[in-house]
């Protein structure tokens, strides 16, 4: 039976965020490599390895989930050529925060409109709230860049990271759909990444041609680092799409995307990025956001 739609409680807005840090955690180890699109695909990929095991363990998930694992594993492979083509083009701290700043409230809007779920006024305040703050701490580190570099590419990388932020709202729907049909939000999980990452990974091969050598000799080199960014992709949906099943769509995608928050703090801490005053007032608009979310 699936579980009742109570709303952001107290421990799903610690699972959230803990799936926030965790999401901002594997997003970190990619921008370490230096081939992110082959990183990207390794970390995914891996997944199998441990999506396996877990099927066996809780089963398959209900037959009617099945036709949204199979569209969002579509959707999943647009997400991530649209996502390797952001980062070609920009950096990670331009289009990493314009994806996922866009992405709740066309996930709030399109949850009204296919799904039926309205969220309090409050609330849309707060969703509203997270995505000015991610915004506004997002870029603002790169200000500069923007104002010196290469207009025509980074015209190019954000037509690419909106058409991921429109891509990332419609498989956030679509596996909000799926795990309250599959009866088992942890066997939905399981048998998405079991489908998830191959498609990516064979594409990306089939890219390289002849320097398909040099990428199997990249990723020996990156797999161990590339698992654990796969245990932290795995754990960061997989609470997602829990949340999803105890609260509004809408209220978990914006709530998730603080992990641009956690970017932010994990590049001053290990990297020895700048925070400033841009930083701290989208650090403080993001935290109003997520107080009105809670309590709206």
């Amino acid at each position: 039976m699936a579980e009742p739609i109570l709303g952001l409680t107290g421990p799903v807005v610690a699972a959230v965020l803990l799936g926030a840090v965790l999401h901002a955690s594997w997003n970190a180890l990619i921008k370490s490599g230096r081939d992110k699109q082959l990183d990207t695909a390794l970390i995914h990929s891996i997944g199998v390895v441990f999506a396996l095991p877990l099927v066996f363990y809780t089963g398959l998930p209900d037959p009617a989930a099945w036709p949204y694992i199979g569209l969002t594993t579509v959707i999943h492979l647009g997400y991530y050529i649209a996502l390797a083509g952001a980062y070609k083009h920009g950096d990670l701290g331009l289009t990493y925060p314009v994806m996922r700043g866009t992405a709740p409230l066309l996930v709030a809007m399109a949850s009204f409109t296919f799904i039926g779920e309205g969220i309090s006024f409050a609330a849309w305040l707060g969703v509203a709230a997270i995505c000015a703050g991610v915004l506004t701490l997002g870029l603002s580190r790169n200000a500069l860049h923007v104002v010196h570099g290469d207009e025509a590419r980074r015209r190019k990388a954000l037509r690419f990271a909106l058409t991921n932020a429109c891509i990332i709202a419609i498989y956030t729907v679509v596996d909000g759909l799926g795990v309250r049909a599959s009866g088992n939000a942890t066997a939905y999980v399981a048998a998405l990444f079991l489908l998830d990452g191959i498609p990516y990974m064979m594409l990306v091969m089939w890219q390289r041609g002849a320097g398909r050598r040099a990428a199997l000799r990249y990723m020996a080199g990156r797999w161990k680092i590339a698992t654990v960014g796969t245990m932290a992709s795995i754990g960061s949906y997989g609470i997602a799409l829990w949340a999803m099943t105890r609260a509004p769509v809408a209220s978990v995608a914006a709530l998730r995307e603080t992990s641009v928050l956690f970017a932010a703090l994990i590049g001053a801490a290990f990297l020895g990025e700048r925070f400033g005053w841009q930083r701290a007032a989208g650090t403080l608009v993001i935290l109003a956001g997520v107080m009105l979310l809670r309590f709206g």
